[in-house]
């Protein structure tokens, strides 16, 4: 491949796919291990809860949002294609749109949050000021992105040995400095923030399922469903539940609000320097971590442009999405106080929920109902085999979101069943499976027999000639 990738949105040919399944995993267990992970575990011990309830919430929830997640990865070789692309059939040419923009604004949203946390941690570090912090540490992750998928996977494998390494260090370390037995005493189950620890675990998790076949795309097709959901498993749920733990523990030994502030110390407290060294290694893992976000926002917004209007794909077009992601992300980060940009949040948590009947028709359409025979042409078709609507995927859609609201717990919404169970959310295990009913009901009436025959005729010469 080119020293910058050329290929954004469009199919990645057999001819040009590289790469072992096994580079999924520090792709997924570096993309956890960094410090916007630490907060989601310490959310359960800041609301009360005890280090042994809050574990097992933690572990817990990983594991739901990460399977979810590793199913949605095993799409990327099968297919050759981004992750948002995929959602064409399902969704209509233009229907796709919806989750597209949603997507898009929770990419900038997240990377703004990530530069003020990258800020406050050098601060934390060496004082360094917010705002020329802010711009460095942006211009370095989008040069990542600009390189691309290659740089991406290689970055990404070298920061997993350094973080396999201090979390080693710091869990065999957290024996000598606090009485563990006595920290992990399960004292009372309190129902409310166990669940809240729980979802917000397992929807940190499946956050990741909008991107991640974009970095499992260009391995070869021959790698097998089972392998790629393995390695992609383990990786993102070791990374993630390993992080998380080491928030909860920390929040729970230190008693400090601030996180970053409670990780130093209590690195610091296993040996001198440790501190230093815990922050500064989260932080290079933070920076891969905005590439991957400014990665995957530059190829949504490919896509929702593509569905509006014909463009170029390739390297101009790839970079000029980026610059686009990059100048909205900073501008939010460095003109948003911070009280606000935080508060910012709970905005991201809504829009989370808008994931998870997309998560479910997803999986189910691959899987279930058209078992992963599709046109890749025809979904760069704006009138092809998949119309530019598809009332079954949107009518489920709505329908997933709708039997979630009552259940809801947001700081701008709490609904009534969520207020019931004494605002615990648990809409994750409503939307899914009512999404995911509906429109397997709904696809009864597809004719599938008819559609595998276009793609027969439409994918022939797939390999020989541009999709585009």
């Amino acid at each position: 491949m080119a020293l910058i990738e050329t290929r954004s949105i469009d199919y990645v040919p057999l001819a040009e796919r590289h790469g072992k399944v096994w580079h999924l995993w520090p792709v997924w267990f570096t993309g956890d291990a960094h410090l916007a992970t630490l907060a989601t575990g310490a959310i359960s011990v800041a609301a009360g809860l005890s280090l042994f309830w809050s574990a097992l919430a933690v572990i817990g929830g990983c594991v739901l949002g990460t399977v979810l997640m590793a199913f949605h990865c095993t799409q990327g070789p099968h297919l050759g294609l981004p992750q948002m692309i995929q959602s064409r059939p399902q969704f209509g040419y233009l229907g796709a749109l919806l989750v597209w923009v949603v997507a898009l604004v929770t990419y900038i949203g997240f990377n703004a949050l990530n530069q003020s946390l990258a800020a406050d941690t050098l601060k934390e570090l060496a004082g360094f000021p917010h705002g020329p912090t802010v711009i460095v540490f942006s211009l370095i992750a989008l040069g990542v992105a600009v390189i691309g998928y290659d740089l991406i996977h290689k970055a990404q494998r070298l920061l997993a040995y350094a973080m396999l390494a201090v979390l080693a260090i710091y869990t065999v370390g957290a024996f000598g400095i606090v009485d563990l037995g006595k920290l992990l005493t399960p004292g009372e189950f309190k129902p409310t923030p166990f669940l809240v620890q729980f979802f917000a675990a397992a929807a940190y998790q499946l956050s990741w399922s909008i991107y991640v076949s974009d970095y499992s795309r260009y391995l070869p097709k021959e790698v097998g469903i089972r392998d790629a959901f393995f390695w992609t498993f383990w990786g993102a749920f070791v990374g993630g539940a390993w992080m998380m733990l080491v928030g909860a523990f920390a929040a729970a030994a230190f008693g400090n609000a601030d996180i970053v502030v409670a990780l130093r110390e209590s690195s610091d407290a296993i040996f001198p320097g440790f501190g230093t060294v815990m922050l500064v290694t989260s932080f290079l893992g933070l920076i891969t971590i905005t590439s991957l976000n400014f990665y995957g926002a530059s190829l949504t917004l490919l896509s929702v442009a593509d569905s509006l209007t014909k463009i170029t794909l390739g390297v101009k077009s790839r970079i000029a999405s980026l610059l686009a992601v990059f100048t909205a992300a900073l501008a939010l980060s460095l003109i948003v106080s911070g009280n606000v940009l935080h508060g910012f949040e709970s905005f991201l948590g809504v829009l989370g929920y808008l994931f998870t009947p997309w998560t479910a028709i997803n999986l189910v359409d691959f899987f279930f109902v058209r078992k992963g025979r599709y046109s890749i042409r025809a979904m760069f078709m704006a009138d092809g085999l998949y119309g530019k609507w598809n009332w079954r995927g949107l009518v489920s859609y709505a329908v997933g979101f709708a039997a979630m609201i009552p259940f809801f717990k947001t700081g701008l919404y709490t609904g009534p069943i969520a207020e019931a169970l004494g605002k615990a959310d648990i809409s994750m295990l409503i939307g899914l499976p009512v999404s995911a009913a509906v429109y397997l009901y709904l696809c009864r009436t597809l004719n599938l027999a008819d559609e595998l025959a276009q793609i027969n005729v439409l994918d022939a010469n797939l390999e020989t000639e541009p999709v585009r």
